[in-house]
């Protein structure tokens, strides 16, 4: 069910961006992305970390059935107090600050955001491991968002009815959970409520998804109020490749993070050693060839998502595209060793260290640079973060890097990015069976080379293939 929803989660964008950057081009396209990150500041704010709190928090109480209703309506109380505060700040914010009062209806229509993701209590049902029930209505509502978005979205003065179906897409099936909380949660018995108790667990929480939140759209927002809109849209562009490419390399984690959780706790350090070597594979083995691929057909990528006038994304999509293995790398490092080993404060201080850079190096790019600095300046900000990842975790994994067949990895990728390059230009055929050839030609001649040179993994990863197929 989680590899159902990380592939819708890639499958619908690939579907609607095509369509709506045509639509409301670069400009529209970029005034909802900019309000997007604005208003992640304030979830992140509402939010209080409770949403990797409150997995944690209900997962351990989770067969105490009262000890579970009690600890779920004091996290929700807590939320709904901080998340008013936030909405309250917002609504100041779109009033005096002259870059957001222009577009109020907007900030009105994606505010909304912050009050369903208070009512949705996502983390419940994660920590009671709903993942059918996730899965199926999150693609629900993505079908439906889809439809809407064919039906009113015709002209570039549709980009609030964009906005709205957006938030509809990414929270509209939070109303979903709260009618169905009631079937989980029995609100009518009195408790002896204690809400602090969860504020100061939640803070450290908080303090990494701050950092997060930070760097990953600290290039989106300052684009927005230095360059303007039409800037960030090309950006966006850009960064929409990158963002289905990262869901692919971390989707290992996920599966990983409970199964380190449980070998780091019970003592199990060669197996836990084992699935790392593993992970670090899958991520070198997967990362690398689409960073190549993509750089090499970054053009063709721009002109099939979004048509020709967001051609000046080609370029910051080339400098955004080494952060697929840099995150790739750094899921690996942070949410799947330092995490489940109870180092999230490490984590925390690599992704201040990284919104730092990031902040800093953006300053003085994007005014000289515009989309093409953001770029450069999240690229360094995301290689900041797993070298300093990488130094916390020096003496354990500079010995799995050892063990990586880096000669196999580059020489077969040499192979299918020169095969590539010359396929590239000797082929005059339309931009879709461009990518198609291409595509087919890289990563098969990239395959193939692993196989031919025995490559653990690829091996393992056919003979399994081959062994259910005969089943």
């Amino acid at each position: 069910m989680n590899f159902i929803l990380t592939i819708s989660n890639f499958i619908f964008p690939l579907i609607t961006f095509p369509y709506v950057s045509r639509v409301l081009q670069a400009d529209g396209i970029g005034t909802v992305n900019f309000a997007t990150s604005i208003i992640t500041y304030f979830s992140m704010l509402g939010m209080l970390g409770i949403p990797n709190y409150g997995i944690r928090a209900c997962a351990k109480v989770r067969d105490d059935e009262e000890l579970l209703n009690k600890t779920v309506i004091e996290i929700m109380i807590l939320n709904a107090i901080v998340m008013s505060i936030s909405i309250l700040l917002l609504f100041v914010s779109v009033l005096f600050i002259d870059k957001l009062q222009g577009e109020k209806t907007l900030y009105l229509i994606m505010s909304t955001t912050l009050i369903f993701n208070v009512l949705g209590v996502d983390w419940l049902y994660k920590s009671l491991e709903r993942y059918s029930y996730i899965t199926i209505r999150s693609i629900i509502f993505k079908f439906i968002s889809l439809v809407l978005m064919f039906l009113f979205v015709h002209s570039s003065q549709d980009y609030i009815i964009y906005g709205g179906i957006s938030v509809f897409a990414a929270v509209g099936s939070n109303f979903l959970n709260f009618i169905n909380l009631r079937k989980i949660i029995d609100f009518k018995k009195n408790y002896k409520l204690n809400i602090y108790q969860h504020l100061k667990p939640t803070l450290t929480f908080f303090l990494l998804t701050v950092s997060t939140t930070i760097y990953l759209n600290v290039d989106t927002t300052m684009l927005g109020f230095i360059r303007g809109s039409e800037a960030v849209g090309y950006y966006s562009a850009a960064v929409k490749v990158k963002q289905i490419l990262v869901s692919v390399v971390t989707s290992l984690g996920a599966v990983l993070l409970p199964r380190l959780s449980y070998h780091h706790e019970v003592g199990n350090h060669d197996e836990f050693k084992r699935l790392t070597q593993k992970a670090l594979n899958f991520v070198l083995l997967i990362s690398l060839p689409m960073v190549a691929y993509f750089i090499i057909v970054s053009e063709q990528a721009i002109l099939f998502l979004s048509g020709d006038s967001f051609l000046p994304a080609v370029l910051p999509m080339r400098f955004i595209m080494p952060t697929v293995l840099f995150i790739g790398l750094s899921n690996l490092t942070g949410i799947q060793i330092l995490v489940p080993t109870n180092r999230e404060k490490l984590v925390v201080y690599s992704t201040i260290i990284g919104a730092i850079v990031d902040i800093l190096i953006n300053s003085f790019a994007i005014p000289l640079l515009g989309a093409t600095g953001a770029a450069i300046a999240g690229s360094i900000a995301e290689l900041t973060v797993t070298l300093v990842q990488l130094y916390f975790l020096r003496d354990f994994i500079f010995p799995l890097l050892k063990q990586v067949r880096f000669t196999r990895l580059f020489s077969s990728l040499t192979l299918a990015v020169i095969l590539t390059m010359l396929l590239l230009h000797n082929l005059n055929v339309s931009v879709f069976l461009n990518l198609v050839y291409s595509a087919l030609l890289f990563f098969g001649v990239y395959g193939l080379t692993l196989l031919i040179q025995k490559e653990e993994m690829v091996v393992e990863l056919v003979e399994s293939v081959i062994s259910n197929v005969k089943k």
